[in-house]
């Protein structure tokens, strides 16, 4: 049975109607609308309501969660006051009906954005997001140390590629050399004196904008963690993040102005003291997070029965294991 076949036969399920309002006859149409690494979404629109509505099918956790999808969803649900995220609708983690995970969400309307005129909205998203109070009982993973956290997330990536021979040698040793210079800042930040839901992705296409006074959105939250708002700011500044979908690689001083910019925006609604500071330590630990995810990916895109492939990861995979790539990380934001 294909996929869409899968698809369908679940949308008939009296369970899934039910909950979503659906008249009993399937008339929806689901039709692809996009595909990351580890999720499918399909598009429809509600028969009755004509609201445009997104169907995520989870194939996978880079948390390495039992429930991906599940985790996903209670984080939409804490974000929805912000007005930022889209908002969750159904969610079913059984894999009894599916052997795949499955959230309903409202579809946003945007494009994706434009790092040379669209930054400022960015910024106002970004800091609308983290300005809404989060308990610390949160069901949100909270690492104790953030920068030791994702340096041995990246350990763990780069192992993939360090063990595999279909690795090349030279490349081992300078993401090695790379990995053993960040190592030495992990320590070098105190505790964060503000924790919020972060979203830890911040790609260009994981946000819609629509224009000043429209609706500026952040979605695609896969893997949340209750962190720090300089993880985020951090993430969304690296040439690893900036470059993976575009050309662009910010200057020094554009990072610095669009920090300043976020915090005017928070407003004062939380402590932002030090956050510059903090920041410029989290852009090279994420520059070696986006690395040696790519080391890792390179080998799993050798494996001819993923699931899933994506042409246009393929191509950056190569482009940020390229010798030119690595050394200007290395030179420009490593060393």
């Amino acid at each position: 049975m294909s996929e869409e076949s899968r698809i369908r036969a679940y949308a008939a399920l009296p369970e899934y109607r039910k909950a979503l309002g659906l008249p009993p006859e399937v008339t929806e149409q689901y039709e692809m609308l996009a595909q990351g690494e580890y999720n499918r979404n399909y598009l429809f629109t509600h028969p009755v309501t004509r609201q445009k509505l997104l169907f995520r099918v989870n194939f996978g956790s880079q948390m390495h969660l039992e429930d991906q999808i599940g985790y996903e969803y209670q984080a939409l649900a804490l974000l929805e006051p912000s007005g930022r995220t889209p908002r969750p609708l159904y969610v079913d983690g059984s894999l009894a009906h599916l052997p795949y995970g499955v959230m309903v969400m409202e579809f946003l309307p945007g494009h994706v954005l434009d790092y040379h005129t669209e930054l400022p909205f960015a910024a106002e998203c970004m800091a609308d997001i983290h300005s809404l109070e989060v308990s610390p009982d949160t069901h949100l993973i909270a690492p104790e140390n953030q920068l030791r956290a994702i340096l041995e997330e990246c350990e763990e990536m780069f192992a993939v590629y360090e063990s595999s021979s279909a690795g090349d040698g030279a490349k081992k040793r300078q993401i090695r050399r790379m990995l053993d210079l960040v190592w030495k800042k992990a320590d070098a930040l105190s505790p964060p004196s503000y924790r919020c839901c972060i979203n830890t992705e911040l790609n260009s296409t994981n946000f819609l904008i629509n224009g000043a006074g429209k609706g500026n959105y952040l979605i695609d939250w896969e893997k949340p963690l209750y962190g720090e708002p300089a993880q985020d700011l951090g993430h969304f500044l690296a040439p690893t993040t900036t470059f993976w979908k575009t050309d662009v690689i910010l200057t020094k001083k554009e990072m610095k102005s669009f920090v300043e910019k976020y915090i005017n925006c928070v407003a004062g609604r939380f402590d932002t003291e030090n956050l510059m500071e903090r920041t410029m330590v989290y852009i090279p630990v994420t520059c070696l997070r986006g690395i040696t995810w790519c080391a890792m990916a390179w080998i799993q895109y050798q494996d001819p029965d993923r699931k899933i492939t994506n042409a246009s990861t393929a191509r950056k995979l190569e482009e940020y294991l390229s010798t030119e790539f690595l050394d200007r990380i290395e030179q420009n934001d490593i060393a």
